[in-house]
């Protein structure tokens, strides 16, 4: 199957009863490197494209600064997934709430089947829930600023993990976060997946 014809399954799908469609997902572009984030913030089911509000805005401009890629061109050359494609809903006590363990499972499905069309060579995992679908941690120090290389649905390939660029999280503003930030930024401009890909 190419990714044209997966993406329109993905996009779908309706196999979580509590999640909120519409699916939220990238564009269908064949690329090596994947960056995968956690769920759909309120905002990106309206705008229709993942990272797409006020997180996004951070990302993005942590790319534009570290490797001159802007938002623009990230989204047409790399593909951008995440752990669950529909919007949660909020918790109760405040914030989005925590995607359940069958709707992270339902969706894996989906992840799996986009890494045998792919075939990534390079995973960039956005957040705590994304890292921990490839590597197991207590401390984000313990993984950020660090390429990870590990085998996940059949496939060899190097992760490297990044803070959630959320406004509520002050990790990436502060230290250790801040300098760990730019070494994981810097050990992917060296990745030779991600040169080939923005070259």
């Amino acid at each position: 199957m190419k990714i044209t014809g997966l993406y329109q399954q993905l996009m779908a799908c309706n196999k979580c009863p509590l999640m909120f469609k519409p699916v939220v997902s990238g564009r269908p572009v064949m690329s090596s490197v994947m960056l995968i984030g956690q769920a759909p913030g309120v905002k990106e089911p309206l705008l229709m494209r993942p990272f797409a509000w006020t997180a996004g805005k951070t990302m993005f401009k942590w790319f534009q600064q570290a490797w001159g890629v802007d938002e623009e061109t990230f989204r047409s050359r790399a593909y951008m997934a995440a752990v669950c494609r529909c919007y949660p809903g909020k918790n109760p006590r405040g914030g989005d709430r925590v995607p359940a363990d069958n709707e992270i499972a339902n969706c894996r499905a989906w992840l799996s089947a986009e890494f045998k069309i792919l075939q990534p060579r390079l995973v960039l995992a956005v957040g705590k829930l994304a890292i921990r679908q490839f590597v197991e941690f207590e401390k984000l120090n313990e993984v950020v600023g660090r390429v990870i290389s590990v085998e996940k649905f059949g496939q060899q390939l190097d992760v490297v993990p990044f803070p959630h660029p959320s406004g509520a999280s002050t990790w990436h503003r502060m230290e250790p976060g801040k300098t760990l930030l730019q070494q994981a930024l810097a050990l992917t401009a060296r990745h030779p997946a991600f040169i080939k890909t923005f070259a």
